[in-house]
Formats: structure tokens, C-alpha cells, sequence
């Protein structure tokens, strides 16, 4: 059976920058040293990881820490200014605890310039909208987005966890066509790939960014049926190829046309350096079906 065809770099937006299809999320990057931080970043970078992740709630455990993670990322990149150059630089906002959602023009531009102060640096290459505020209209979203870019504070624009309509509203608006999504996508999690959410994605040219593309660690330590099924399923091309199961799951979101950039998650440097091999791993469509129907629980129509 033929091959599908092997990840190739992905441009955000229409004038953007080209990442390696695997990014490195900083979700857990909190509670280590600045060195301890910067062996996490250089292990990305040289593994090949182009695209870093983070946002300006992570580190929020409830009470305190909000902006920990942009905080002791702009610490590594003060540290060492060439890093800056390496990579391709997202962070999220919209969430302001204890709201906990706000998309105002007035807390957007607040949020976009305290990030830049944590991270040190003069942009932001993809500036997200980390979950969507119902209370906000989306031409006066699009409206603080469009000022920001115009200012030179970020560069490409996307979406986390918004609908497909949510999504063409603020599409609708906006200056410059909004250039990712990230929604939760992986083996164990299917809704995008059978609602619509990629077939959209591929039309309007947004890259989607899968978060947590290991089903929450359910993939490689899986429990129920369900999850055994896809993981037996994965295990057969992972034992092939001579990969990890998780690498084999990476590999699996990948290969889908939408052009998937899974969010390696793991803060461990032998891990995230594990992850770059799902570049070289190759699917056939028997191979990708299988574990779609093991996902799905019962056989296609």
C-alpha cells in the first residue's frame, strides 16, 4: 500500500515563518532553574523544534504564578539573547483569573505588553487567543489584534480552543487572516478529525497545533479497552519503524494532510529529543485507518 506523505515544514501565516511540523510546549515549564529551563529550550532547538509554546497562564496554579512560564522563559532568553533567533516564539492570553475569560481591546493590549515584558523581548511571532470569550464582540477583538500587529508587538495570529463558527467570526474581522488553531487532537481524541474542525482548518490555510497529543499520558500507560485498542494499533507501526509508541502517535497526527504540529509536552530533554524522531516516521493509509477505527470504536461506513 502506498505511503503517505512525510511531514513537511509549515509556514504561519500568509508571510510568516516556516516551523518544523512538532513544537515544544511549556504548559509544566515552571519550577526549575534558569538552567535547568534553558537545557529544556536548547534540547528543543537542536532537535530540531523550531515553534516553542507557552502562554501567559501557565504556571497558574489556582491562587498564584500566573506569567511564571513566560517569566522564567524571558529569563533563559535574557541569559542568552542569540536563542532568540533560533526559534519561532508563541504565547497565548484572553484568560484573566478569576474571570476568567476577557477579550476587551483594553485587557488584550495590557496582556500582549506584560507578556513581552516577562518573555524580554520586542514581539511575539504568534500571539493566540487561549480560550474565546463569549462576552466579546469579535470585531472589537479583531480590532486590538489588528492595533498590536500594526504596533509591531506580534506577528501572526491564532485561536486555542475555539469553534468552528467562533473561529470565521473573528475570521471575519480581523486585518490579516487568522494563521493557527489549536485544539486538544490526538489518537484518543478524534473530534476534529470527524467534525469539520481540520476540513476548516485546510480551507481557511490554518496550521492547526494539537495540545495534548498524547491523550494526557493515556497513550503510552493506557487503561480501558478503548485505549488498549488504539495503543495496540500504534504499537504495530511503532514496532515496524523501531519507534516509541508515543513518537508512533506523533507520527500518526502528523501525517494528516491540515498538516497537525503536535505540542510535544514532556519537560524532560531526552524525551522532547525522542519526539523529533516521529519526523522520519512514514504511514501507510491501512496502517492510519487501523488506529482511527480502533479510536472510533467501531469499523468505518
Amino acid at each position: 500500500m502506498s505511503q503517505l506523505p512525510l511531514p513537511q515544514s509549515v509556514r504561519i501565516g500568509l508571510d510568516g515563518p516556516r516551523v518544523a511540523p512538532l513544537s515544544w510546549g511549556m504548559w509544566r515549564f515552571v519550577g526549575r532553574s534558569r538552567a535547568e529551563a534553558a537545557a529544556l529550550v536548547h534540547a528543543a532547538l537542536d532537535a530540531g523544534i523550531t515553534l516553542l509554546d507557552t502562554a501567559d497562564i501557565y504556571g497558574f496554579d489556582g491562587t498564584s504564578g500566573f506569567g511564571d512560564a513566560e517569566i522564567l522563559l524571558g529569563q533563559v532568553l535574557g541569559a542568552d539573547p542569540a536563542l532568540r533567533g533560533r526559534m519561532v516564539l508563541a504565547s497565548k492570553g484572553g484568560i484573566r483569573p478569576p474571570l476568567p475569560y476577557d477579550q476587551s481591546p483594553a485587557y488584550l493590549a495590557e496582556a500582549i505588553d506584560a507578556s513581552l515584558q516577562r518573555l524580554q523581548v520586542d514581539r511575539i511571532d504568534l500571539w493566540q487567543i487561549h480560550r474565546p470569550d463569549i462576552l466579546a464582540h469579535p470585531q472589537e477583538t479583531a480590532k486590538a489584534l489588528d492595533r498590536a500587529r500594526a504596533a509591531g508587538k506580534i506577528g501572526a495570529v491564532g485561536v486555542s480552543n475555539f469553534t468552528q463558527l467562533q473561529t470565521a467570526a473573528l475570521g471575519a474581522f480581523i486585518g490579516q487572516p487568522i494563521a493557527t488553531t489549536q485544539p486538544e487532537i490526538s489518537p484518543l481524541r478524534i473530534d476534529c478529525i470527524e467534525n469539520g474542525e481540520l476540513d476548516q482548518a485546510m480551507v481557511l490555510g490554518l496550521v492547526p497545533l494539537a495540545w495534548s497529543p498524547l491523550g494526557g499520558g493515556r497513550v503510552a500507560d493506557p487503561v480501558t479497552p478503548r485505549e488498549k485498542a488504539v495503543a495496540a494499533a500504534l504499537d504495530v507501526v511503532a514496532l515496524d519503524r523501531g519507534v516509541s509508541r508515543t513518537v508512533a502517535a506523533y507520527s500518526w497526527l502528523m501525517a494528516h494532510p491540515a498538516g497537525i504540529v503536535p505540542i510535544v509536552g514532556s519537560q524532560q530533554a531526552d524525551r522532547i529529543a525522542e519526539a523529533a524522531q516521529a519526523l522520519a516516521v512514514q504511514w501507510n493509509r491501512e496502517e492510519w485507518y487501523a488506529v482511527l477505527v480502533a479510536s472510533r470504536g467501531e469499523k468505518l461506513p
